[in-house]
C-alpha cells in the first residue's frame, strides 16, 4: 500500500510526508477514522513510506526490496496486532494475531477498507466477539525488543485498539510511552474516544477524514467501471465509506431515484393500483437492494429538508434531477411530515433486515405514507 493507492486526502498525506521529511515522526500515533474511512490504508501507506529505501518527495518508490515486501505485508520490521476470536481450529483461549497472519494478509490484499465483519468472515470467526487478548501484550513487547532487520523503523500496527483487553492495554503503557529506539506504534481506531485515557495521552492523534462524495464517485468510475450518474448516487448513499460504496455497486442495479419519485407521487395521489405494482417490483429485489432503496429514500428526505435551509447550496449532496426533485419535495411538505416519513421508512428498513414479508411491508408502508400526505 502506497499513498498513491489512496484516492484524495492530499492534506492528510502531506502532513505525514512533512513529519518524515522534518524528522519529527511521533513514536506513537493514533489514526482515527470512521468505519469505511481509509484509516488503516493510510497507516499501511505511511509504514511503507517510512521504510522505503528510495522514497520520492511524494511517496514510497514501490520498487525497492522494502516496498516489495510491504506490498505483500511480509516486511520483517512491520508487525500487526488485530482482534481475533476462537474458530473451528483455534480455541478462544489460544487465539492471537500470530496464528492468523496468513488470513490477515489476504484481508489486507482483498479488502483494505473492510470492517470487522469482513475480517471475521475471512479468518472464520463469524458470529463471535473478536478481541485483542491479554497475551498480545507479550507479543508486542517481544517484537519491539528486537533490533530492526532491514528497515529504518520497527513498526507496530494495532488495528482496533479499542477492542484490546484492559490488562493488555495497561501492560503496554510503558513501551508505548518509551519504545525502543526507532520503534513506532501506529494505532488505527474507529472509536478512539473509547480508548483508555492513558493510551490516548501517550499518542499523537491524526483524524483521517472519510472520502467525500466526489472522491467516492471518482473511485467507482475510474477504478471499478461504474457509470457516472450511478456512481454519484452510490457515493451519496455510502456516506464516505468506500467499503459501502463498493458493496452497493455490486448489487443489482436499480434506478432508485425514479422508483422513489414515482412512489412518492403514487402515495400522494393515493393510486393504489400503481402502488400494488410497485410493491410487486420491490418484492423482486433482493434484501440488500430493498434496504438500499429505503436508505436512498431517507437520503432524499434529508436533501429535501436541506432545500428549505437558507444555506441550502452549501449543504446539498445531490445534483441535477435529484436536486430539483428534492427541492420541490422539501417545499411541499411540513416539518412534521418529514419526521413521520423518516420514522416510517426507518422502521421499514429495520423490519426488512429481520426478514419481514417485503411485499406486505412495502404496501403497508405506502398506505401509511399516503396518510401522512393527507395531514396538513
Amino acid at each position: 500500500m502506497r499513498f498513491k493507492d489512496i484516492h484524495g486526502l492530499e492534506t492528510t498525506k502531506s502532513l505525514l510526508r512533512s513529519a518524515v521529511k522534518s524528522n519529527h515522526v511521533a513514536h506513537a500515533q493514533l489514526f482515527a477514522g470512521m468505519p469505511g474511512s481509509p484509516a488503516l490504508s493510510m497507516a499501511l501507506a505511511y509504514a511503507t513510506f517510512l521504510n522505503c529505501e528510495n522514497p520520492t518527495e511524494e511517496d514510497a518508490c514501490g520498487q525497492c526490496g522494502a516496498c516489495s515486501k510491504n506490498q505483500k505485508f511480509v516486511h520483517p520490521d512491520v508487525h500487526f496486532i488485530f482482534p481475533v476470536s476462537g474458530t473451528k481450529n483455534v480455541t478462544a483461549k489460544d487465539a492471537k494475531s500470530q496464528l492468523f497472519l496468513k488470513e490477515w494478509r489476504s484481508f489486507l490484499l482483498t479488502t483494505p477498507y473492510g470492517n470487522l465483519q469482513d475480517w471475521s468472515e475471512i479468518y472464520g470467526g463469524e458470529g463471535k466477539q473478536a478481541l485483542i487478548s491479554t497475551k498480545e501484550k507479550t507479543t508486542i513487547i517481544n517484537d519491539l525488543s528486537l533490533k530492526a532487520f532491514e528497515g529504518k523503523f520497527k513498526i507496530m500496527i494495532i488495528w482496533h485498539p479499542e477492542l484490546m483487553h484492559k490488562n493488555a492495554a495497561n501492560g503496554i503503557l510503558k513501551v508505548l510511552e518509551e519504545p525502543p529506539d526507532n520503534s513506532l506504534f501506529l494505532l488505527v481506531s474507529e472509536q478512539p474516544d473509547t480508548l483508555l485515557t492513558t493510551i490516548i495521552s501517550r499518542t499523537q492523534r491524526l483524524n483521517i477524514p472519510s472520502f467525500t462524495d466526489q472522491e467516492l464517485s471518482e473511485v467507482l468510475t475510474s477504478a471499478h467501471g461504474v457509470e457516472s450518474s450511478r456512481a454519484k448516487q452510490l457515493a451519496h448513499l455510502a456516506d464516505g465509506s468506500l467499503r459501502t460504496a463498493l458493496y452497493l455497486s455490486a448489487q443489482i442495479e436499480t434506478d432508485n431515484f425514479n422508483f422513489f419519485k414515482q412512489w412518492m407521487r403514487h402515495c400522494h395521489q393515493r393510486q393504489m393500483g400503481e402502488l400494488v405494482d410497485q410493491a410487486d417490483e420491490f418484492a423482486k429485489l433482493n434484501k440488500a437492494a430493498q434496504n438500499t432503496f429505503l436508505k436512498y429514500g431517507l437520503s432524499i428526505l434529508r436533501e429535501a429538508l436541506v432545500s428549505i435551509s437558507a444555506t441550502q447550496d452549501k449543504l446539498f449532496r445531490v445534483e441535477g434531477d435529484e436536486k430539483t426533485f428534492a427541492s420541490k419535495f422539501g417545499h411541499a411538505i411540513s416539518t412534521d411530515q418529514f419526521q413521520s416519513l423518516s420514522s416510517l421508512i426507518s422502521e421499514a428498513s429495520y423490519h426488512i433486515e429481520r426478514n419481514a414479508n417485503s411485499k406486505l411491508l412495502f404496501m403497508n408502508l405506502s398506505i401509511n405514507i399516503s396518510k401522512v400526505f393527507m395531514k396538513k
